[in-house]
């Protein structure tokens, strides 16, 4: 849910999937310079100096993951991770509230079958203060853990587990776990685990995690950044060295258990279309199969020009989307296809063109280009993930993952070496040798009314027990000492008291030929360049126009142009290496290239050819539009794009430009009905040389670049027209509240959603309200999610999203929580609303807080050219000086409590919200309406009017007791 809000404003990356990159040229293998020493209690520290920026991403790495857990204790790795943030002996209370007036990014931590890791980036600064926190939980943990602290992650846990199964396809990972690994396999469950086991998690199992697993010697710290391999040494030794090492750990090994013949299996969920998802075991990461199959499946299926999509989406129009890849891990790997089948398309057909291309890949391999671009594409995407130095990727994981999987941080370029050395020979081998395997096919088929997800979720069976498990064995015997504490613990946090300054790009400024403004920031880190054409648009301009226009338009300019089909322009990006995306947001459209420096001219060249000559082909128009209206169709069945559909056209009202569904994507009927007159005309009018601005954000110069921009547009005529008026107009402020219901039968949670307008992001007091909006609700330790997720326990993570707009901006807040606890969320988010500018304002701690949480972590939030060219774009967008993030700081520290409560105070109508709320109305409505919370009206996910489906039948379990049959 809030990666999908966050537009409006995770996982592991795997050795394999970071480092199977190639080129075909004699390009050296990328080199992470690092230093690896142990500490005499067994703590393995990885060190890797990067002086770019003064950050320093913190990385720690238990070997442990739900791969371990016993019989009857699933989901407990997840569990105790989030037990973790709960507050340790020396620091009680949430994990983050150091973190936030200190600056640190990245700021989280994760859980998979092999490993549990906890990162954070933070200024030079803050890195005594992290270690120290880090060191704290690891080394002085169970005396902060209670039955309440256990209780209130539990009831989080179980809620991310809800909000996962609630989106559309959401049960597909479990079923498919228990039937592609034996039940005795390490992987036969997911990792979030079972509600009955979470339920019977104790804090005697608490301890015993904790004892078993979390020792200094079956941990690997990761320090990568600005600092030095001797500073490094000695903040390691001060704040771990006394933890003890730890009981020796069993490492799992290695257990390939391809499925002896083909199976199948059906599967229903409220989703828009069928989807077909097949599954093959495979060997585990840094095995030459692994990076081999890795390379197979781009060729099959890792984009427009793999042999999948050209024969299904292309040639038989099957299938809307086709995509096959591996996950690998350390036991064992899953190659994985996935087929979106087009609507009345009957999947029997799709599966026997799916068998055609296989048994012709099987039969030949690949052909020499399609290898060689395989190579590029991946080594292209390895050069370009080395320019974080933590976070969720980035060098900080990569030297973690190659140490904990393969005791070898520098494994990536083993990896790196095979990819390079693969030939079609190798490749036809290693799939003939897997993919020839056994596979299991579970076909996801949209529910009928009155569908029991947890009825036949609890029939499946699964495969048994499976006999030739090897034996987890135990490291070699060593002796470790503890050394004694360097910290007065007592005295609590180390505080940070100075921070680094800023480094941000002074922004240049040029012109072409044409009059085309071009704005340069140079970042030379990676041999990479950004470039970007912003145009004023944006779904703004659908106005007038067939709602989806502009996003449609966009899309179809990455398919042909005048010269070129749309297979060839997806081939000659592969060759370059570079990626090329059209985009639109509320106010804007953009066309990006990302272009490794060594082939910038020809990226130019077929990124302006791209950009200029748009072929609108009836062909690929109408595949485009099928995938379109596929798209449409599955957001009607998300909670989250049921909710974005239909609030803003509630809050502004269907004649202004912004009362459109804020996914971009249209309607189908106005879909359906584009032509590519319509589009040619969007082009036309919007798309144009006078109305575009050029930033470029990188590794190169403005005397370096302006030539090659001049080449590429500097001829580029605009058209007699004008360009036309956007009418953003001003909405009155809602006086009453108003409520609408949408109905998602069966769902095991409800989305909370209430909006507001604000004024536009160029108001004079944006700054203010984006730091009180920061302390209510966007933040992890604000007021609502507080109050939701770590008290209540209804929620996953509850909050508020303050959307940037030239005109007036949507306020959200939002919280998706367990169904029998709807009536009373939405009630908490009115309480909090109406206290806040009333009984309980914002203090003036708060409001310090997220002020200081705000410029603090200016220098870290920089650190990429991506990110420098977002700050671009606000700066062009919203009118700001060129100098405006280097002036933050002091602006950002003017905003005192009375100017955050006045600009909230302004805002905040907690009497007059418009509420959507999405879920089972058999059991929510009664509730809802009970509330009183303003008029109630039932719509459809397209927002008409609705009638209110029958109360659930008797024997229907609440919505939250219907997961713990699973």
């Amino acid at each position: 849910m809030k990666k999908r809000l966050a537009l409006l404003a995770a996982g592991m990356m795997t050795v394999v999937g970071a480092a199977s990159a190639a080129s075909t040229s004699t390009d050296a293998i990328p080199d992470i310079p690092y230093t690896r020493f142990q500490l005499p209690n067994g703590l393995t520290v990885v060190v890797h100096e990067d002086h770019k920026a003064p950050i320093v991403a913190v990385s720690v790495w238990y070997h442990v993951g739900s791969a371990d857990e016993p019989v009857g204790k699933t989901g407990f790795a997840h569990l105790f991770e989030h037990l973790m943030f709960s507050g340790s002996e020396n620091h009680k209370g949430t994990y983050f509230k150091p973190f936030e007036p200190a600056g640190a990014t990245d700021l989280n931590g994760t859980t998979w079958f092999d490993r549990t890791n906890y990162f954070e980036t933070v200024p030079t600064t803050a890195v005594d203060m992290a270690l120290w926190m880090e060191s704290d939980r690891m080394g002085h943990l169970l005396g902060a853990i209670g039955q309440k602290e256990l209780d209130t992650q539990r009831g989080v846990v179980q809620n991310e587990k809800r909000q996962d199964e609630n989106r559309p396809y959401g049960r597909v990972d479990e079923n498919i776990l228990v039937n592609t690994y034996p039940a005795n396999h390490p992987y036969h469950h997911d990792t979030i685990g079972s509600m009955a086991d979470l339920d019977a998690a104790s804090l005697a199992d608490v301890k015993k995690w904790f004892n078993d697993y979390y020792g200094a010697a079956n941990t690997t710290l990761v320090l990568a950044g600005d600092i030095t391999v001797a500073q490094a040494k000695a903040k390691a030794e001060k704040y771990f060295g006394d933890i003890p090492a730890g009981p020796p750990v069993p490492r799992q090994q290695a257990w390939i258990t391809p499925l002896a013949a083909d199976t199948r299996a059906v599967q229903h969920d409220q989703v828009a279309q069928t989807r077909i998802v097949r599954t093959w075991i495979a060997p585990q990461l840094g095995t030459d199969d692994a990076v081999g199959l890795d390379l197979a499946t781009t060729v099959l299926g890792g984009g427009k020009t793999s042999r999948l999509y050209q024969r299904l989406v292309y040639q038989d129009k099957l299938a809307d989307d086709v995509s096959i890849g591996i996950s690998p891990f350390a036991l064992a790997s899953q190659v994985q296809l996935q087929v979106d089948v087009k609507k009345g398309v009957d999947p029997k057909k799709v599966e026997a063109a799916v068998a055609e291309v296989m048994n012709d890949f099987l039969a030949k391999g690949p052909t020499d280009d399609e290898l060689a671009r395989a190579k590029v594409t991946n080594r292209a995407g390895f050069v370009r993930g080395l320019e974080k130095v933590g976070g969720r990727g980035g060098k900080a994981v990569i030297l973690a993952e190659g140490q904990v999987y393969r005791n070898d941080p520098e494994a990536y370029k083993k990896d790196l070496q095979r990819a390079d050395a693969a030939t079609v020979a190798s490749i036809l081998s290693t799939s003939k040798t897997w993919l020839g395997k056994g596979s299991y096919t579970l076909t996801i088929l949209p529910a009928a009314p009155g569908f029991d997800p947890a009825a036949e979720d609890k029939a499946v069976k699964g495969l048994a027990d499976a006999s030739g498990r090897p034996a987890a064995v135990l490291p070699a015997a060593k002796t470790y000492t503890v050394a004694k504490s360097q910290v007065d613990r007592a005295s609590g946090v180390p505080s940070v008291d100075t921070f680094p300054d800023l480094s941000f790009p002074k922004l240049q400024r040029g012109k072409l030929k044409n009059g085309i403004e071009v704005v340069l920031a140079e970042r030379h880190t990676i041999p990479v360049t950004h470039v970007q054409l912003l145009f004023d648009a944006g779904y703004a301009a659908d106005q007038g126009r067939k709602l989806g226009t502009a996003s449609f338009t966009s899309q179809l300019l990455e398919e042909s142009t005048k010269s070129l089909d749309s297979v060839e322009v997806a081939r000659r990006k592969e060759r370059l290496g570079a990626i090329v995306g059209a985009s639109c947001s509320l106010d804007t459209c953009s066309v990006a290239l990302n272009a490794l420096n060594s082939d910038l001219q020809p990226s130019l060249d077929l990124f302006a050819d791209i950009v200029r000559n748009p072929a609108f082909k009836a062909d690929d128009i109408e595949r485009v539009r099928g995938q379109w209206i596929a798209g449409i169709a599955q957001e009607k069945t998300e909670p989250e794009g049921i909710a974005l559909r239909s609030l803003p056209p509630l809050l502004y009202g269907k004649n202004h430009a912004y009362g459109i569904p804020f996914t971009g994507s249209g309607t189908e009927k106005a879909i359906a009905s584009l032509t590519a007159a319509d589009l040619a005309a969007f082009q036309r009018d919007y798309l144009r040389p006078d109305n575009v601005r050029i930033l470029v954000a990188g590794d190169t110069t403005l005397a370096a670049i302006l030539p090659q921009l001049d080449a590429a547009f500097g001829d580029w005529k605009a058209p007699a027209t004008a360009v036309p008026k956007k009418n953003i107009g001003t909405v009155a402020v809602q006086t009453k509240p108003r409520v609408y219901l949408i109905n998602r039968t069966d769902a095991s949670q409800s989305l909370v959603l209430a909006g507001l307008l604000a004024p536009s992001t160029k108001a004079d007091d944006a700054l203010a309200l984006g730091i009180a909006n920061g302390a209510f609700g966007g933040s992890f330790t604000s007021r609502l999610n507080m109050n939701l997720r770590e008290d209540k326990r209804w929620a996953y993570g509850a909050g508020s999203i303050l959307t940037d707009a030239q005109g007036q901006r949507p306020v959200l807040l939002y919280a998706p929580v367990q169904t029998d606890k709807t009536a009373e969320s939405a009630a908490e988010i009115l309480k909090e609303a109406r206290e806040v500018i009333g009984s309980r304002p914002l203090t003036a701690d708060e409001i310090a807080k997220i002020r200081e949480q705000r410029v603090r972590a200016l220098p870290g939030s920089f650190e990429t050219a991506s990110s420098v060219l977002g700050a671009m774009n606000g700066i062009l967008i919203y009118g700001r000086p060129d100098d405006y993030v280097q002036t933050l700081k002091p602006r950002i520290e003017a905003v005192d409590q009375k100017t955050a409560e006045t600009a909230l105070s302004a805002v905040m109508k907690p009497d007059a919200l418009t509420w959507v709320i999405v879920g089972d109305l058999r059991q929510i409505e009664a509730p809802v309406r009970a509330l009183n919370l303003g008029t109630v009206e039932v719509i459809d996910a397209d927002g008409k009017p609705a009638k209110s489906p029958a109360k659930a039948p008797a024997k229907a379990a609440p919505a939250a007791a219907k997961p713990a049959g699973k």
